[in-house]
C-alpha cells in the first residue's frame, strides 16, 4: 500500500479506496441471514456517528466489535486508529470483506484481530489477558441476543471480570428502539421495566439517537436505538448480582399490579403476606406503588431486605413459586 495513501489513513478523513460495503455486499453475494438476526448498516454517516458516540478513542486503546458482518462500522472505528481492533463474529461469510478491512489498516500499525465465534460464549480475558489499556464495546447488535448479552455484561461488571476489569469500559450499542427506551425509561415511564432497573444500578445509559428501519438491509419492522452504557465509578450496590436480578425479576414480574404482588412470589405460600408486609416496612417502601414507579434506590432496599431474610431463612433462597407442588401421597 503506497505512502500517500497511509497518509490519507492518518487523515482521518478515509480508508484507501475500496468498493463501497453495498458493492462489497454485492461482490460476494452476502445476504442477511434472517437466523441470525442481520441487518445491514451501509450509510458511513450513520456507522461514523455510532462511532463517535463511543466517545474518544486514543492511540492506545482497544475496541472490540460486536458482529461487524460486513464492515461497515468496522470501517469507522479504523478511523479513529485505535491501537488494537478485535472483531467478534460468528458467521465466517464475512471473512474476505473483512480481511480487506485489516490489510487496510497494516500501513497505521493497527492491530485487527479477527474471532469466528458466538459473542455468548468469548472469552475476554483470554484474549486480553491484561488491564493496562482502555476497552470500547461496540456493536450493531442482533436483535435476538442483545437483552441477553446485555445482562451478561452487567454481571460481568458487577464482578469486575471480563471486559470490565477496568471500570472506564463504555458500550456504544444498537438495540431495538424499544429496548433502547426501556434501557434509559425514567422512573414511572411507559417503558420503565426489569432492564431500566438493572441498567441504572450499575451504568448510566444515554440513549444517543434514533436510526430509521429504513437505513438497514433488510430493512427491519422497527426503528433502531444507539445507547451508551457508561459504569458508574461507584454501583449503587455490591449484593450479589443474581440476588438483586431475582428480586429485580420479581418485583416486575406483574408490572400493572401493587409491587406487593410480585415482590411476594420470592416467599413460600405459608406465611407470605406477614413477611411481605414486614420487608416492606423496613425496606422503608410504600407497597401499594407499581413496580414502574420504583426507583433504583428502592428496588435496591427491597433486595437487601430480602438478602437479610434469606440469609435467616436459608429455604427462602430456593424458593420458586412456579415449581409444580408435590402430588400428594395417597
Amino acid at each position: 500500500m503506497s505512502q500517500a495513501t497511509a497518509r490519507i489513513l492518518q487523515s482521518g478523513m478515509r480508508l484507501p479506496p475500496l468498493p463501497t460495503i453495498r458493492e462489497l455486499v454485492k461482490l460476494y453475494k452476502l445476504q442477511a441471514r434472517k437466523q441470525l438476526s442481520q441487518n445491514f448498516l451501509m450509510d458511513e454517516r450513520l456507522t461514523d456517528k455510532i462511532v463517535k458516540s463511543a466517545g474518544r478513542i486514543d492511540a492506545t486503546d482497544i475496541v472490540l466489535e460486536v458482529g461487524p458482518g460486513p464492515g461497515g462500522i468496522t470501517r469507522s472505528i479504523l478511523r479513529r486508529q485505535p491501537e488494537r481492533l478485535m472483531l467478534v463474529e460468528k458467521d465466517q461469510r464475512f471473512s474476505e470483506t473483512l480481511q480487506l478491512l485489516k490489510e487496510c489498516a497494516s500501513p497505521l500499525n493497527i492491530q485487527v484481530d479477527m474471532y469466528y465465534e458466538d459473542i455468548l460464549r468469548f472469552n475476554v480475558e483470554q484474549h486480553i489477558p491484561d488491564t493496562t489499556q482502555r476497552l470500547h464495546l461496540i456493536g450493531n447488535l442482533p436483535f435476538a441476543i442483545s437483552t441477553r448479552l446485555l445482562i451478561n455484561w452487567y454481571a460481568d461488571l458487577a464482578a469486575r471480570r471480563g471486559a470490565f476489569r477496568r471500570n472506564d469500559t463504555c458500550m456504544t450499542l444498537t438495540f431495538q428502539k424499544e429496548v433502547a427506551e426501556r434501557i434509559c425509561a425514567p422512573v414511572g415511564g411507559e417503558q420503565r421495566c426489569r432492564l431500566s432497573v438493572m441498567s441504572q444500578i450499575w451504568t448510566e445509559p444515554v440513549l444517543k439517537f434514533i436510526i430509521p428501519g429504513k437505513a438497514f438491509v433488510p430493512k427491519p419492522q422497527v426503528d433502531v436505538g444507539v445507547v451508551k452504557v457508561i459504569p458508574l465509578k461507584r454501583p449503587k450496590t455490591h449484593l450479589p448480582f443474581p440476588l438483586v436480578e431475582r428480586v429485580v425479576r420479581h418485583i416486575f414480574s406483574m408490572r400493572q399490579k401493587y409491587c406487593r404482588r410480585g415482590y411476594s412470589t420470592l416467599f413460600p405460600l405459608e406465611g407470605r403476606e406477614e413477611v411481605t408486609q414486614k420487608l416492606f416496612q423496613r425496606a422503608e417502601v410504600q407497597d401499594t406503588l407499581r413496580s414502574f414507579e420504583l426507583s433504583v434506590e428502592q428496588c435496591l432496599r427491597l433486595a437487601e431486605v430480602y438478602a437479610e431474610h434469606a440469609n435467616a431463612h436459608p429455604e427462602v433462597a430456593s424458593y420458586d413459586y412456579r415449581a409444580p407442588k408435590n402430588a400428594e401421597i395417597l
